[in-house]
């Protein structure tokens, strides 16, 4: 009797239930992969719901503004943390709205800078239903004068602190290197991102901004450490031309790069799409851009891998219910 799981994926259609179940059920390695290469059939890239696996929101923006602007977008969940003068937990009484679309994250950035960062963390974390921690800064390059340079080596008292509230709660460590600006610095750091993967084999640390790696140093990574994954954010040529960093661009034109797409299909359960939206701008036109430009990339990968990269890794991750 044929398995009808098995009989749906051999159509190439209705993919999406069981790629999310496969992936919230946590299976990982060789069980993902192998769901994922049982199905080949190329997405269509529209019906993809996607989840933001990382976003913010500050002074400016309403919070309304950000469901309107999901909902335009086809973006299913965003996992949220504020920043500025916004608590964090103001975002629980807004999730408890949007249930399923929003998953508020504890606020580590303008927290890590004080000395009562330990109470501020448990403060949010006791709260309420938090369900993520956000991007913890290691080194940040100073953008313009509204966003200073950040320096915490991984073995700083207060990463561990972070890190130790994101084990105990199973929470991916959302780590913040930007490698590339980093310049000097980023033996220091890539030494100590090492040390912590190792230290700590079976929990997730998803490098945000690709790390400012490129394709090799980002293959390396891959092989060399079960337990690392690259969340995609800035990663773009619409990020490009709004910034004068050294992000990483994983597209030649509007497609995904043939570098990429290699490493997409060698480990699809590695990769996670998020937007990282920090600023008021971002939440517009910018924000949709990136949406319709990464919805064109995943018409060129198969589906399973296409749902995996937008929605079923994070829902693996995070342990977030299936997108029905």
């Amino acid at each position: 009797m044929v398995n009808p799981r098995k009989k749906k994926i051999a159509k190439g259609g209705a993919l999406l239930l069981i790629l999310s179940l496969g992936w919230t059920l946590g299976f990982g390695g060789t069980e993902a992969r192998q769901i994922v290469i049982a199905s080949s059939a190329a997405s269509s890239g529209l019906d993809i719901p996607f989840i933001d696996a990382h976003s913010q929101v500050g002074d400016g923006v309403e919070l309304e503004r950000i469901i309107k602007l999901m909902d335009q977008g086809g973006v299913s969940r965003t996992i949220l943390s504020t920043r500025e003068k916004i608590p964090a937990e103001r975002l629980l009484p807004f999730a408890a709205d949007y249930p399923g679309r929003i998953t508020p994250a504890v606020r580590t950035k303008g927290y890590m800078e004080r000395p009562a960062f330990h109470r501020l963390l448990k403060g949010q974390i006791d709260a309420g239903p938090f369900g993520a921690m956000a991007e913890v800064l290691m080194y940040h390059a100073q953008k313009g004068i509204k966003a200073p340079e950040i320096v915490f080596y991984p073995e700083d008292e207060k990463v561990r602190t972070a890190l130790q509230y994101a084990l105990e709660k199973r929470w991916p460590f959302v780590v913040h290197i930007e490698f590339q600006a980093a310049g000097p610095r980023r033996n220091d750091f890539m030494r100590g991102l090492r040390e912590m993967l190792i230290r700590h084999p079976s929990h997730p640390f998803v490098l945000i901004h690709m790390g400012q790696l490129d394709h090799e140093s980002a293959r390396q990574m891959l092989e060399a450490h079960g337990n690392i994954y690259f969340l995609t954010s800035h990663s773009n040529p619409v990020t490009l031309k709004e910034s004068d960093q050294p992000w990483v661009n994983m597209f030649d034109g509007n497609r995904l790069s043939a570098d990429w797409k290699q490493l997409f299909m060698q480990y699809p359960e590695r990769f996670l799409l998020g937007f990282d939206n920090v600023w008021p701008e971002h939440w517009g036109k910018f924000y949709l851009d990136q949406v319709t430009l990464w919805r064109g990339a995943l018409k060129e990968l198969p589906a399973g891998i296409a749902h995996g990269f937008a929605h079923g890794n994070a829902e693996r991750l995070w342990r977030l219910p299936p997108i029905r």
